[in-house]
């Protein structure tokens, strides 16, 4: 089947950031066969289901390239409580979900991610298999990462880093595990990565042999860096050299690495990863949050692929291009960079380049694959359409946000999320929110807890 989208403006995120008006874009499938003026498209396609983009203005899909996904039932509570969180609870409301709650927690996350203009996403996570198939069947494009480390838990809460063994098997048979029963699922739309968990809980053994896990199955590999002082100072203390340095020495950096943060990197790290050809997600509204931020000039001027992502408590892609601009300016007391194109394009074809995706998705040209989204520009907020990448990362909401395709497959159209019921996976989320965080303070009683919950719906 063929569809055109017609009679609209189209911001290819190419290399030229080519904007075209009255245009016209042609899927095949899940291919994109053709762009350009809307009458010599549909002369070239009579036969095609047409939408007509008349108001609306067609954009790359947005790729969130590190998110948790489950972390939205800690939604209002953990955003105001620094990192590590300064509440004492040994588990969130995400840790305590059954199978069951874990699949529609998920979809929820899954339908803010569509309706903020997402089309791919990187989602990080212990036992994915438990929420895998509901989360494939939202039609987004997943990488999904079975979170893994080494180190024992109960005694690095007491400052002791110690490494076991059999916790590095076990996470590194899971982790195979999960890449044999679900990359290239779906027609290839669901691939995996490995994810060893961060610096200061992953010995040399585990990075070494997850880099090779990575290169073995041909796939991505991720990891949190620098995302919090306390890692830092763990790491310093234990390794005697920075998170980065402590990577680089065992051979884990490399272009097919994304590492998730970079909020405290020094020039030193930041030279190691450009040289390395590793990318970083710069996951600008989590930060912002904890009073932090990448240095994003810099490590683009090492050389690093720049992806964004969420990360924690939200899926809105919309507040991270913007929060990322914003960050980026007052950091470094700029009045003019980047420019929203800059961030637009750190939120496509820069997370495409980061995933190892960048010859099939990331910006809308011929022969790529059709994931894409549509505004309506004639919002209040967005008129005069003089510049719309501009308006829509200054001023845009995910409200704007129409219609989402991804792989040639509408998840959304006429704001309609198409592949979930949207009210029902709402009002089980709203329950199954509220039951989690009554758990939590039933389980652990003693610890104190500032905040008074809503009553349960």
């Amino acid at each position: 089947m063929t569809v055109v989208i017609t009679n609209t403006t189209v911001y290819t995120g190419d290399a030229s950031r080519a904007v075209l008006y009255d245009a016209a874009v042609a899927i095949q499938d899940s291919i994109i066969v053709q762009i350009g003026d809307t009458s010599d498209v549909t002369a070239n396609h009579p036969n095609a289901e047409v939408t007509d983009g008349k108001g609306k203005a067609v954009f790359p899909g947005l790729i969130n390239c590190h998110t948790h996904l489950l972390a939205v039932t800690d939604r209002g509570i953990l955003e105001d409580s620094g990192f590590p969180s300064t509440y004492k609870f040994p588990e969130t409301g995400r840790n305590v979900l059954t199978p069951d709650e874990r699949n529609v927690m998920g979809q929820l996350a899954a339908l803010e991610a569509i309706r903020s203009g997402t089309t791919t996403l990187l989602e990080i996570s212990n036992d994915i298999s438990e929420y895998a198939e509901s989360l494939s069947a939202t039609g987004l494009r997943l990488v999904l990462a079975e979170h893994i480390n080494d180190f024992d838990s109960a005694k690095a809460k007491e400052g002791v880093y110690e490494f076991l063994p059999d916790r590095l098997e076990a996470g590194l048979q899971r982790s195979a595990d999960f890449i044999e029963a679900w990359h290239g699922k779906e027609s290839g739309r669901v691939t995996c990565f490995v994810a060893p968990h961060a610096p200061e809980n992953c010995s040399p053994d585990l990075l070494r042999q997850a880099r090779a896990m990575a290169e073995q199955y041909d796939i991505g590999y991720t990891i949190h860096l620098s995302q919090s002082h306390l890692e830092v100072e763990a790491v310093m203390r234990t390794r005697g050299v920075k998170p980065t340095q402590y990577l680089f020495a065992n051979d884990f950096l490399g272009p097919r690495l994304i590492v998730a943060h970079g909020r405290y990197l020094d020039p030193s790290e930041i030279a190691l990863l450009g040289q390395t050809g590793t990318a970083i997600s710069n996951n600008a509204a989590i930060a912002a949050r904890r009073g932090a931020a990448a240095p994003a000039k810099e490590l683009l001027a090492a050389g690093c692929a720049m992806g964004m992502g969420t990360d924690n408590m939200a899926e809105d892609m919309v507040e991270v291009m913007r929060a990322g601009l914003f960050l980026e300016r007052v950091r470094r007391n700029d009045e003019m960079w980047p420019m929203p194109e800059d961030v637009l394009e750190w939120a496509t074809s820069g997370g495409a380049r980061a995933l190892g995706m960048a010859d099939s998705v990331g910006t809308l040209e011929v022969d790529k694959k059709a994931d894409l989204f549509m505004i309506n520009t004639q919002r209040p907020h967005l008129v005069p359409t003089l510049r719309i990448a501009s308006a829509f990362v200054h001023q845009g909401q995910p409200a704007d946000i129409t219609d989402v395709m991804t792989d040639g497959e509408w998840l959304m159209q006429n704001s309609k999320v198409l592949t979930m019921d949207e009210d029902e996976v709402v009002r089980q989320a709203e329950r199954i929110g509220h039951e989690a965080w009554r758990r939590v303070l039933d389980r652990y009683p003693d610890v104190p807890f500032p905040i008074t919950l809503a009553p349960n719906p």
